[in-house]
């Protein structure tokens, strides 16, 4: 009798120890700027940013001249003139400290969304891609220490976002 039950409790573990899940790992962060959509939203990003710049490089130089020009006049000045002037300077750049950080806020939103919607598309096709080549589990790049490099699904993930997606419009 207890060979017998040596004999099941044997077989059953040894049936359990042939299932093998199937476990891939990709790399987002690849996808994200290397995919069609993700250069197109870079571009668009870098785009806004430059003219942001742009923007700031003229206010600071028209705040950096009125300055150079009120050290100038210091001596000609009343002192109360002066000093109201000096105020119009402080308010001038607080104004343009808060529009840069606005701006700033902005663009880190437009990121942030343009993301997301990528993210989506890309989560969409994961689960297609995961019920289709029966995979268990997807995990990110970045959490893996090492893998074989055949478990790397990127690239072919890659290929179907440029398929499924070219260009998503910044919000």
């Amino acid at each position: 009798m207890k060979k017998i039950l040596l004999a099941f409790f044997f077989i059953i573990f040894s049936y359990n120890s042939y299932a093998q899940e199937k476990i891939v790992y990709l790399d987002t962060n690849y996808l994200l700027s290397q995919s069609e959509v993700g250069k197109y939203v870079n571009s668009k990003l870098k785009v806004i940013n430059d003219k942001n710049i742009e923007e700031f490089k003229k206010l600071e130089l028209s705040i950096k001249s009125g300055e150079e020009n009120l050290l100038k006049q210091k001596n000609i000045l009343k002192k109360e003139d002066y000093e109201k002037k000096v105020l119009d300077l402080q308010k001038k750049f607080q104004s343009y400290q808060e529009e840069r950080k606005k701006k700033n806020a902005e663009l880190n939103q437009l990121r942030n969304n343009a993301g997301n919607q990528i993210l989506k598309h890309i989560n969409e096709i994961l689960t297609n891609y995961s019920q289709n080549k029966s995979i268990s589990l997807i995990i990110e790049k970045k959490n893996v220490v090492i893998g074989k490099t055949d478990l790397d699904v990127t690239s072919e993930v890659l290929t179907l976002l440029n398929k499924k997606i070219k260009k998503i419009e910044l919000q």
